[in-house]
């Protein structure tokens, strides 16, 4: 399998304090984190303030979507597979995404992306329950116009 931390042994809370710290580095402000109906840990939502607005941004770890990809892998399942794999997708999919805010909030601090260029997909709208991005993809992105095309 070709696909970063898939055997990761990183327990979740380890990498949920690192993306914590490195939140922080990017000037958060607040931090909480949510969770699905059966407690697994699924998000951070979080706050910046940008141009004297504060912006509260979400960061899903799609582990669902990790331990799909992990399941398809197994060709001899045994007793406690689904458990086990449930146990690395939630591994998988945090350290990754600890990995992803390292190198973002490494790029603010050396000034070659600002927090808002990094962050706006995640831009978070708590009444809608949706992120831009999940707006944007909604909506076709068509907010985003037509493709032009280049010379």
């Amino acid at each position: 399998m070709n696909i970063r931390n898939y055997t990761s042994s990183v327990p979740v809370d380890r990498s949920v304090s690192l993306i914590e710290h490195e939140l922080v580095r990017a000037g958060a402000t607040h931090i909480a984190k949510t969770y699905d109906p059966d407690q697994n840990l699924e998000g951070i939502v979080f706050q910046i303030t940008a141009n004297g607005m504060p912006l509260t941004f979400r960061l899903p770890a799609k582990w669902k979507q990790c331990q799909k990809m992990l399941l398809a892998e197994v060709r001899k399942p045994r007793a406690g597979t689904e458990e086990r794999i449930n146990d690395q997708a939630l591994r998988t999919a945090w350290k990754i995404l600890y990995d992803w805010a390292s190198v973002q909030v490494s790029l603010i601090k050396l000034e070659q992306a600002e927090v808002i260029e990094v962050f706006l997909p995640y831009v978070y709208d708590h009444a809608k329950d949706q992120t831009l991005f999940d707006k944007l993809k909604a909506g076709g992105f068509k907010q985003l116009g037509p493709a032009r095309e280049t010379k």
